[in-house]
Order: structure tokens, then sequence, then C-alpha cells
């Protein structure tokens, strides 16, 4: 990607919306209280609206050296999110709905390849939104471990501010994690539930890096995972006679399922091949950022480009 002169001011967005709406959805049924597990797990195959409709720029086009770099990047964002995320304590749906904030924003805005610095401020600022969402007790922005760049803590807070204006306000978003334990009794009856579902969260958390969590829908993502973790042999037609439960779910849905399923295995098998290595770098460099930027509104996909500051006081981070 080459530089863009064009760029986008974070603290435009801060007269704009209201900061209650960031806890309301939008779905007029929202506040519908669903007693009935299966009425409940419907709602929410209905709310997948977005999710595998389409193949997202991310992880496409291999070949393309742009799309190579953020394909990188984003295995370094992931790795740095589920770190972040044992090291607070956070409970590992955070970390994923991150990600998922993470892949929604990239479906609509891109990040110039000269500025890697953007990524790190994007992760920052997406598990900050998922831990809001929920965990308890959200630490300070200043604790968020960030090594090789300095953000002010203002930027970061611009940074939110784009992300929910990008999507909207809607962070609500559907995750694997909520199927979980209803696929256990549809799938599984009279399996362990808590053997199941700790290994198919592995499994949900191992291909994160593989898929943009655009590209498929948190059920099917759920479901192979549940099917994997219960049973590494299953045929195509074993796979779809068990999830024939589903009754809103046809060929499709099982074909999604199959490649999901066989993905899991993949990762698992060369996870028993590899042994396991820590993919975080640590950078000799430093960058401050700070809050210095210029509007426009342009285009359905709008480049994500910060504008560097020349003159930035306490800049390098001296390590003994």
């Amino acid at each position: 990607m080459g530089s863009s002169g064009t760029f986008f001011s974070l603290s435009s967005l801060m007269c704009e919306e209201s900061q209650v709406s960031f806890f309301e959805d939008h779905d007029e049924n929202s506040c519908y209280i669903l007693e009935d597990e299966e009425e409940y797990i419907e709602y929410l195959l209905r709310q997948e609206t977005g999710f595998g409709s389409q193949n997202h720029f991310l992880l496409s086009d291999d070949h393309n050296p742009g799309r190579f770099w953020l394909k990188s990047a984003r295995v370094d964002a992931i790795d740095w999110i589920f770190i972040t995320q044992a090291k607070f304590g956070f409970k590992v749906e955070t970390a994923y709905l991150s990600v998922t904030y993470f892949d929604q924003f990239l479906s609509k805005r891109s990040i110039d390849e000269s500025k890697p610095w953007a990524v790190k401020l994007l992760s920052v600022a997406c598990l900050s939104l998922a831990a809001k969402m929920e965990e308890q007790n959200v630490p300070p922005l200043s604790e968020y471990p960030i090594d090789e760049y300095r953000f002010e803590n203002k930027v970061i807070k611009n940074m939110e501010l784009l992300i929910l204006s990008t999507l909207e306000w809607k962070m609500g978003s559907a995750t694997p994690f909520a199927y979980l334990h209803y696929f256990v009794s549809k799938f599984c009856p009279g399996s362990r539930p808590e053997t199941i579902i700790n290994k198919a969260t592995e499994h949900i958390v191992t291909i994160a890096k593989d898929i943009t969590l655009m590209d498929q829908r948190p059920s099917i993502i759920a479901s192979a995972a549940i099917l994997a973790a219960f049973d590494t042999t299953l045929t195509r037609k074993a796979l779809d006679l068990r999830i024939s439960v589903i009754s809103s779910w046809g060929n499709i849905e099982s074909g999604h399922v199959f490649s999901c399923y066989n993905l899991m295995q993949e990762k698992r098998e060369n996870k028993v091949k590899t042994p396991s290595s820590n993919l975080l770098c640590t950078q000799s460099s430093s960058t401050c950022v700070v809050e210095n930027s210029s509007d426009t509104c342009s285009g359905a996909k709008r480049k994500l480009s910060f504008e560097d500051t020349e003159n930035c006081q306490g800049q390098k981070l001296h390590r003994s």
C-alpha cells in the first residue's frame, strides 16, 4: 500500500455520537427476554447478519504484497490480544470479541502499510472496548502493555470512538461461545460438557488466525469446534447426521461446518507435530503517537491514516 494524503480526524467523532448509544442495541426487539433456549438460539442465528456473507479483503489474494503484510500484522495483533487477555485475567470471550471488532473494522477501513503502529493502536482500542462490554474490572489504558509504542490515552480513546462510529455503535456481536452449551446438548448428548467445551474453546481460538471472523458465522465456528472436540474422525456423512438436529440448517451450512471442522483437525495435527512458540517479537524502535489529523469524508471503504508528529516529547522508551 502506498502512503495516502487522506487523513481522518479522530477528535471530530467526539461530538457526533452519544456515549449512551454504546450500550444500546438498535434492534427494536433487543429488550425481549427469551426464556426458551431453542428460541434464544434461533434469535442469535437471526442476528448473524454480516457474517459469512462475503470474502473480505483481509485474508484474500495471497499474491498481493499488501495483503501479505496485513495478514502478518493481523496475526501479531491476535497474539498480542490473547497475551494481554491472559495478563489481565480477562475471559477468553473478551479477547475473541476484540478480534471480531478488529476484523469488522478492517472490513470497512484500510490501514496504510507505512503506518504499522496504527495496527497496534487498533488492537489496543478493540481490546479496551471488548473489556468494557464483557469484564467487571477494566484496567486503565495506561496499564495496557505497549512496549514498542507510546500512545497518549486521548489517542486511544479517540480510536475507540472511530471504531464505534465505523461499527455503527453495534458492539454486541455474537461469538461462537454463546452456542457452545447448546450445541453440546444437541450434538453430543450424554457426554461431559465441560471437557468438550474446553477443547472446543481451544479450537475456536486457534483458527482465529486463519480466517477472518467476518467470513464464517459464529454458529458455524461453534458447531465445528464442538464436533472437532467430540470426535476427530467424522466423515461428511456422519457430520451431516449430527447437525441435522438444527432444523434451519441445510447443505450450505453443513458444507461450511465441515470445512471449519477440517481446518480445526489440520491445526490440531500441526500442533502435535510442531512445538508451540511465541510469535510475538520485541521491536527495538518506539513511536510516540499524538492526535494530529485533518478531516475527510470519502468512500465506503476508507483509508485509516494518521499524520505523524515530528516533535514528540518522550518518544524513546529506554530499556535497561
